[in-house]
């Protein structure tokens, strides 16, 4: 008596309807789960934690990587996952400077000729913000030149 009859136009919208929503949500959720930022932040905390000097690297499992001096951020088509340092702050690095070749194995002695001249090039870059960039893996080294000591991370 107070049932829709099936062949009424209004039934097969609101059915088609629920359908569409029901297919778009289950379209929408990610089939993988988001990348693994506490993994890479403990890779950068064994580094930073050892004694200078110390090495590391890091295959990231995602698009792009976002370091601060406290933490990192990874990003993939599964989501955003951010973790923090235990042992920080870092030095976020840039690639193609001076401080690059540092984490990336060369001399410390040979590009900075002193702690000071050391301690500028980190301190200009500890305190700008993160930007996203396309990374394949972290490269972390431990540094003590002239009485300064630093982590430097670089995204490669």
């Amino acid at each position: 008596m107070f049932d829709v009859p099936v062949d009424a136009w209004y039934a097969w919208l609101g059915t088609a309807a629920v359908a569409t929503v029901l297919l778009g949500t289950a379209y929408g959720v990610p089939t993988a789960p988001p990348p693994d930022a506490a993994s890479a932040a403990d890779a950068v905390d064994s580094v930073a934690a050892s004694e200078p000097p110390a090495r590391g690297s890091y295959r990231i499992a995602a698009d792009a990587v976002r370091i601060g001096p406290d933490g990192l951020t990874l990003r993939s088509d599964a989501g955003v996952a951010h973790a923090r340092f235990a042992f920080g702050p870092v030095v976020p690095v840039d690639p193609g400077t001076d401080l690059a070749a540092v984490a990336r194995g060369d001399r410390s002695g040979a590009t900075f000729r002193s702690g000071r001249s050391f301690r500028s090039a980190t301190a200009e870059v500890e305190n700008r913000p993160a930007e996203w960039r396309e990374a394949e893996a972290l490269v972390v080294r431990s540094v003590s030149l002239g009485g300064e000591d630093a982590t430097l991370v670089l995204a490669a």
